[in-house]
């Protein structure tokens, strides 16, 4: 089930980045500290009673044939398509403005709940001021201050409420669903084009969760798959060539609903910092990941070339180095069928299950290889761990003390546990806790 999205619009100059930050604040999903996953603060994960949701800051809607006016525009209008609530915001120091009603205008013909938010109102005596704003036709509007935090609760009541509702639908264990996610024009389409028209034996078209998106069901060797379409990534015209990073939160849709994502690279153009971002999602996700390097006909092929790319990759994508490098053609089909058993192999991994005598055999070897380390006199004494989930797998190592459980070793840890159960394909996660 994928989180609901939440942009907040409004002309420059009203306080959305404020607002923005506020309603993250200490929420903000935690980002691991591994060199190479980086995010774009254009939007974030936050939360509200029990509610996870995706909360998108845009630039100032303005009027006007300047380039970079243009762009703002072309910017909000992508993330108000994206939002399934969006939170209109104006100054109530201002009142209505020009700038406001235009922005309106935008927002009556998006047919997306809207929820009308005035900000800079510091005090009860500037609350009468509001009245005016219900004349922009968006109901009740909610006095917040940015800077004093005051009324974000009863603003974020009326968010929640409308966000729409989920349908749990039932989920086939046995089937692999998949996504194809990457920048513009790594080759995402055709992958998918040729996955499907290569592979198939019973292809069927299957209403996605999420608004323009359409699942294709198929088969190859008895095993069944779902590949989620992310033709929502693609560029539409002139909006997405000016606003690639929009493309992102097409891709974390596609992430939530799926056990392994394709992360695509361009061998043509090499590595780039959007590519490390967009693949950093699927990995703080907690999905399988296969690395997928598109249009390698195009290079010149020699005894150590994939040897070359591959240090090439690790050494950007060194938060993936448990993924496994596929390396193919999309175009011309070379090498395709050497991807989907990578899938399969990552997607087993990803709900495998190690039992405890054996994982505990595994952390007493380790602990014999590499004795625990001490700080400040104090010796960490490892006790016992057990799995306590899939997708990812996900182990508790109960200490004497989980401060003393250093990065480093715990890195250790998870490096023995791969060498004895593999897991290649799947990020597994690892918590110290102390035994109570």
């Amino acid at each position: 089930m994928r989180s609901s999205v939440v942009a907040i619009v409004g002309r420059p100059n009203v306080g959305k980045s404020t607002i923005f930050n506020r309603l993250v604040g200490e929420r903000i999903s935690i980002v691991e500290d591994i060199p190479g996953v980086t995010r774009d603060r254009i939007y974030a994960k936050a939360e509200w009673l029990n509610t996870t949701f995706r909360l998108i800051d845009t630039g100032g809607i303005e009027i006007g044939d300047e380039p970079l006016l243009i762009q703002m525009r072309e910017q909000a209008e992508v993330a108000i398509r994206e939002a399934d609530v969006i939170i209109f915001l104006a100054n109530g120091r201002e009142g209505i403005t020009a700038a406001d009603e235009e922005v309106a205008k935008i927002l009556y013909k998006s047919n997306k709940p809207i929820v009308l938010a005035i900000n800079k109102v510091d005090n009860p005596e500037m609350r009468e001021q509001i009245y005016e704003f219900y004349a922009l036709g968006f109901g009740e509007p909610h006095p917040i201050s940015g800077t004093h935090g005051l009324g974000l609760g009863d603003l974020l009541d009326s968010v929640v409420n409308q966000f729409p509702e989920r349908e749990n639908v039932p989920v086939d264990e046995d089937v692999i669903h998949f996504s194809v996610i990457g920048r513009p024009n790594v080759g995402k389409s055709s992958l998918v084009n040729t996955i499907v028209n290569e592979d198939r034996v019973i292809v069927s078209d299957i209403a996605g969760t999420t608004r323009d998106a359409i699942d294709t069901s198929f088969s190859k060797d008895d095993r069944d798959f779902v590949i989620i379409d992310t033709a929502g990534m693609r560029k539409r015209g002139k909006i997405y060539e000016t606003t690639e990073k929009y493309s992102i939160l097409r891709a974390l849709k596609a992430i939530e609903r799926s056990d392994v994502v394709l992360t695509l690279i361009d061998a043509e153009t090499g590595i780039i910092e959007q590519d490390k971002k967009i693949a950093g999602y699927a990995h703080e996700a907690g999905r399988a990941v296969v690395i997928v390097v598109n249009k390698w006909d195009t290079i010149k092929q020699h005894d150590k070339a994939i040897k070359e790319f591959e240090d090439n990759v690790r050494a950007h994508f060194q938060f993936l180095d448990y993924a496994p490098i596929v390396y193919l053609s999309a175009e011309t089909k070379k090498r395709v069928h050497t991807l989907l058993p990578k899938v399969v192999q990552a997607s087993e991994n990803h709900t495998k299950r190690v039992e405890t005598n054996v994982l505990n055999d595994v952390i007493m070897d380790a602990l014999a290889i590499n004795p625990a380390p001490s700080k400040h006199g104090k010796k960490l004494k490892v006790l016992y761990a057990t799995q306590v989930a899939v997708k990812p797998p996900t182990f508790v190592v109960f200490v004497n003390d989980p401060d003393l459980m250093h990065f480093s070793y715990q890195r250790f840890l998870e490096n023995q546990i791969r060498e004895a159960f593999g897991f290649e394909g799947t990020p597994i996660k690892i918590y110290a806790r102390k035994r109570s």
